[in-house]
């Protein structure tokens, strides 16, 4: 049987990197995936790849309006939706905080904190209603511990609240069976990550004993645990993939 047989799934920021591995893993398991990104080229060329199992849909996660109609077309296509990743997320300028635009931090904080907030709450109410479902919120190992040598204080305090609103999610709705759960990967081989390291990042390898980056399906198996029934007594947690570098 199939791992994610019977899951409705939304994935967000799914036309590359970690998105879009999460989209094509948990089609593979057997669930029904909607995949949003503001990318639509992309994005439709992943879900017409992935057959009649996917959906793609151009996304605005900052959006309440464009959250109602990623909502409406999953339950239209597919029913109503039990797994929620919240994946898409920027890293937005590499700066000192003395000199960070409040323009740049307000960009970040939208897309990677209130675009979190908006898809919880868009999906909890047919959760509730299904007395089941597992929401999956990517962090970073920046909503554990500060960011050296790449200051960047809007993408730290948008991941380090990815991690709060996680447990509070997954204390108020526990009593309906819904599991909230977030993941802080460490360096993984994304886009964002080579953004990342050209900007100052350092050297991934000196900072992970197990002395490699992650590729992103390894991730990806991580979220296929969380979103199935296999991980039904967790929720409220923090799942570090890090190689061992917040070991440190």
């Amino acid at each position: 049987m199939k791992r994610l047989a019977g899951k409705v799934v939304i994935v967000t920021g799914a036309s590359q990197g970690m998105g879009e591995s999460h989209a094509r893993v948990m089609v593979h398991h057997g669930a029904k995936v909607v995949l949003t990104d503001v990318n639509a080229e992309a994005g439709e060329k992943i879900a017409a790849e992935l057959g009649d199992n996917a959906l793609f849909v151009k996304h605005d996660v900052a959006s309440i309006d464009g959250w109602a109609k990623v909502v409406a077309a999953a339950e239209a296509r597919f029913g109503t939706v039990n797994v929620l990743v919240n994946n898409a997320g920027i890293l937005g300028e590499i700066a000192p905080t003395t000199s960070f635009s409040e323009a740049a931090y307000n960009k970040v904080i939208a897309i990677n904190q209130t675009g979190v907030f908006l898809g919880m709450q868009a999906v909890l109410p047919g959760m509730i209603a299904l007395k089941q479902g597992s929401i999956v919120n990517i962090s970073s190992t920046a909503g554990l511990v500060a960011v050296y040598g790449a200051p960047n204080l809007a993408y730290v305090a948008s991941k380090f609240a990815v991690r709060g609103m996680t447990k509070q999610v997954a204390a108020e709705f526990g009593v309906y069976n819904i599991r909230v759960n977030s993941i802080h990967p460490g360096f993984i081989k994304t886009p964002m990550m080579a953004a990342a390291t050209d900007e100052g990042g350092g050297d991934a390898l000196s900072k992970t004993p197990l002395n490699r980056m992650a590729e992103p399906s390894e991730v990806s198996d991580l979220v296929v645990f969380l979103a199935s029934d296999e991980s039904r007594f967790i929720t409220g947690a923090e799942h570090i993939i890090d190689g061992g570098m917040t070991a440190l």
